[in-house]
C-alpha cells in the first residue's frame, strides 16, 4: 500500500470530507484491513459518523454502526484545522482539541484516512 500517492482532498466540512473518503481510496490500499472508526464531529457540518473498512472496501455510514476500533470526537473547526495541517495532531490530543480512543489504531491508518 503505497499512501504517498494518496490524491490530497478538497476539504470543505467535515461531512463532505467523511462521506467521500471510499472515492478517494483505491481498493488495493485496503487490502488486509479490517477496522472501524466512529468520528463524532460537533458543528453544522459534522454528525457522527461510522467508516469500516473490510473486504476490501470502505463503506461511510452516519451514526454509529458497530463496535469502534477507535473513536475520534472534536469540535468541527478543530477536525478541519487538523485535516488542512494548520493544527498539529500532537498538540491537538495533548490540548484536547482532538480526542483519539485508542492511538495505535489512528496511527496505523491516518494516512489512509488523510488525518496526518
Amino acid at each position: 500500500m503505497d499512501l504517498s500517492k494518496l490524491p490530497k482532498l478538497e476539504i470543505n466540512n467535515a461531512k463532505d470530507f467523511i462521506t467521500s473518503l471510499p472515492s478517494k481510496v483505491k481498493p488495493e490500499w485496503l487490502n488486509g484491513v479490517d477496522t472501524n472508526f466512529h468520528f463524532d464531529i460537533d458543528g453544522d457540518n459534522g454528525g457522527e459518523f461510522s467508516v469500516i473498512v473490510k473486504d476490501n472496501a470502505m463503506t461511510v455510514h452516519q451514526g454509529f454502526v458497530g463496535e469502534s476500533k477507535c473513536k475520534i470526537t472534536a469540535k468541527e473547526k478543530n477536525f478541519l484545522a487538523l485535516l488542512k495541517g494548520e493544527l498539529n495532531p500532537m498538540m491537538a490530543v495533548f490540548t484536547g482539541k482532538v480526542k483519539i480512543s485508542n492511538t495505535a489504531e489512528i496511527m496505523k491508518y491516518a494516512k489512509l484516512f488523510g488525518i496526518m
